[in-house]
C-alpha cells in the first residue's frame, strides 16, 4: 500500500526530470508529516491516559473518593470543546507549522507543575489547560495530513495518524508505570513534559501542511464546491451519523483513558504492574486496527464500493462490535476470555475513526474541513465528560466496587451500539455531496432559473436518477 500522492498528469520530454524530483520530494515530506502527526497524536493519548496509570497512588496521597477521581478526569474536557473549535477555526487561518508548536508546548506547560508536590486544584487547573490545548489535536491532524493526499487516497494516511492514540497509550503505560513504581506519580509527568518539548521542536523544523493541489481528487468529494453554507454541511445526514457515532464511542475511549487501569487494579485486584500489561493490550489492538482497517476501506473504495460501506458502514459494524463487546466483558468475572471482550470493546469502538473522518472530506469542502472537524471533536468530546462522572458515581454508590464497575461498562456499550446505529442509518457522503453541490448551485444560479430549479429540487429531495443524483446542468454524478 503506497502513501504516495497521484502523479502530475505526464510532462513532455524536456520537462521530465524536475517533475519526478518534485513530486519524490513532496511524497517524502508527505510521509514525514503522517510519522509526525502519528506521533502527535501518540503524545496527545499518552498524556490523557498517564492519570489512570497514576490513579490509584494519587487517590490514596490526596484522600479522594472514586466520585471525586471522576470530577478531576472529567475536568480535562470541561474545555476540550472550546479548543476543539478554536482550533479547527485557526487551523485554516494560521500557518501549521507554528500553530500545532503553539498547541504541543502550550501541552508540555499544562504538565510542568505535575512534576512537583500539587494539590488537587491544581492538578484540576492543570488537567482543563491540557484538554483546551489538546482539544483541536484529531481535528488538526486530520486537516493537515488531508492537504498532502487526495481523497482516494487519505484512508490509509488518515488512519495511521489516528493510531497514533492507541500507539501512545501502548507505549506509555507500561514505561509510566515502571517510572511511577520506581520512583513516586509525579515522575511519569516529568517524562511527558520532555517528550512533549521534543516533539515541538522536530514539528517546527520539519512540520507543516501540504500543497494546495491535494485538496483535488477523484470520487464523491472530487466536484465539491469551494465552499458551501456552514450549517448546511453540518446538517447533512453524513456529518450528524458521523457525529453521533463518535459521541457514544467517545464515552468507550474516555473510560479506556481514564478508568480502565484503575478498574484492573480497584475492581479486578490486579497489581500495579500487572494492570500497566493489561491497559496496553486494547491500545495495541486499537493501533493495528486502525491501520488494518485504513487498508481494506482503501481497498474497496479502489474496487468501486461506495463511501457509504468502504467508509461509514464499516466504521458503524467495528463501533456496534464493540459496544455489544464491552457489555460482554462487563457481566463476566475476572478471566481470561473477560480480558479478551475488554480488548475487543476497548478496541473496535475507535478502530473505525479514521475512515470516519476520511468521509468528512467526502462531504465538506477542502477551505471549511477543519472549522467542521473542530466542531465534530467538540460535540463528541462531551462524551469525555459524562462517561467518566457517570462511572465514578456508579461505583461509589454500588454495593461493591466490582457491581459498580459492572453496570457502568454495561452502559457504556450500549450507549455505543446505539451510536453505531444511528451511524448506520444516517450517513451517505455520495448522497449528501450531491445534495451540497445542488444547494450551492441553487444559491448562485437562483430559485427562478431552470438551473436553479432542478438544484433546488435536489438539494431539498436528493433526487436520484439511473446513474446518481442530478447537478444543476441535468448530468448525472455521485453515487
Amino acid at each position: 500500500m503506497s502513501l504516495v500522492i497521484d502523479a502530475s498528469p505526464e510532462p513532455g520530454p524536456e520537462h521530465v526530470s524536475a517533475p519526478r524530483d518534485d513530486d519524490a520530494r513532496t511524497s517524502r515530506r508527505a510521509l514525514a508529516t503522517v510519522a509526525l502527526l502519528c506521533c502527535l497524536l501518540l503524545v496527545n493519548y499518552a498524556d490523557k491516559a498517564v492519570m489512570g496509570i497514576v490513579g490509584v497512588d494519587m487517590i490514596d496521597e490526596l484522600g479522594l473518593t472514586k466520585a471525586e477521581f471522576g470530577k478531576v478526569q472529567s475536568s480535562f474536557f470541561l474545555l476540550f470543546a472550546v479548543g476543539a473549535v478554536l482550533g479547527g477555526v485557526l487551523i485554516g487561518k494560521i500557518r501549521a507549522r507554528w500553530l500545532l508548536g503553539a498547541v504541543a508546548l502550550l501541552w508540555a506547560v499544562s504538565l510542568a507543575p505535575l512534576i512537583g508536590t500539587v494539590g488537587v486544584g491544581v492538578v484540576v487547573a492543570c488537567r482543563v489547560l491540557l484538554g483546551f490545548a489538546e482539544g483541536p489535536a484529531t481535528a488538526m491532524a486530520t486537516a493537515v495530513v488531508h492537504t498532502w493526499f487526495p481523497p482516494d487516497k487519505r484512508a490509509v494516511p488518515t488512519s495511521i495518524v489516528i493510531a497514533g492514540a492507541g500507539v501512545g497509550p501502548l507505549i506509555a503505560s507500561p514505561l509510566l508505570t515502571e517510572l511511577m513504581l520506581r520512583y513516586d506519580w509525579h515522575a511519569p509527568f516529568a517524562a511527558l513534559f520532555a517528550v512533549g518539548i521534543a516533539w515541538c521542536a522536530l514539528w517546527v523544523i520539519f512540520g507543516d501542511s501540504g500543497p494546495e493541489k491535494a485538496g483535488d481528487g477523484h470520487g464523491a468529494a472530487a466536484a465539491l464546491p469551494e465552499t458551501g453554507p456552514f450549517w448546511r454541511l453540518m446538517g447533512t445526514g453524513t456529518v450528524l451519523g458521523l457525529v453521533a457515532m463518535f459521541f457514544t464511542t467517545y464515552w468507550s475511549v474516555a473510560v479506556k483513558v481514564t478508568w480502565l487501569t484503575v478498574y484492573l487494579r480497584d475492581g479486578l485486584g490486579y497489581t500495579a504492574r500487572e494492570a500497566g500489561v493489561l491497559n496496553a493490550l486494547p491500545y495495541l489492538a486499537a493501533a493495528v486496527l486502525q491501520v488494518l482497517v485504513g487498508v481494506v476501506s482503501a481497498r474497496m473504495t479502489r474496487r468501486g464500493v461506495s463511501s457509504r460501506s468502504a467508509r461509514c458502514l464499516f466504521a458503524a459494524g467495528l463501533a456496534g462490535a464493540g459496544g455489544l463487546s464491552t457489555i460482554g466483558f462487563a457481566q463476566l468475572d475476572r478471566g481470561p476470555v473477560q480480558i479478551a471482550l475488554m480488548v475487543g470493546g476497548a478496541s473496535l469502538a475507535s478502530a473505525g475513526y479514521g475512515i470516519g473522518l476520511a468521509a468528512v472530506s467526502d462531504v465538506v469542502p477542502a477551505k471549511q474541513r477543519g472549522a467542521v472537524m473542530g466542531v465534530i471533536v467538540a460535540v463528541f468530546s462531551m462524551g469525555g465528560v459524562i462517561a467518566p462522572l457517570l462511572l465514578g458515581g456508579l461505583v461509589d454508590s454500588a454495593a461493591t466496587a466490582a457491581q459498580g464497575y459492572a453496570d457502568g461498562f454495561t452502559v457504556v456499550g450500549t450507549v455505543v451500539v446505539c451510536g453505531a446505529v444511528v451511524a448506520a442509518l444516517l450517513c451517505d457522503p455520495e448522497r449528501d455531496a450531491a445534495k451540497v453541490r445542488a444547494f450551492v448551485s441553487w444559491e448562485a444560479t437562483g430559485p427562478g432559473t431552470p438551473a436553479g430549479q432542478d438544484a433546488g429540487v435536489d438539494s431539498g429531495t436528493g433526487v436520484r436518477d439511473g446513474a446518481g443524483v442530478r447537478d444543476d446542468a441535468g448530468q448525472s454524478s455521485g453515487g
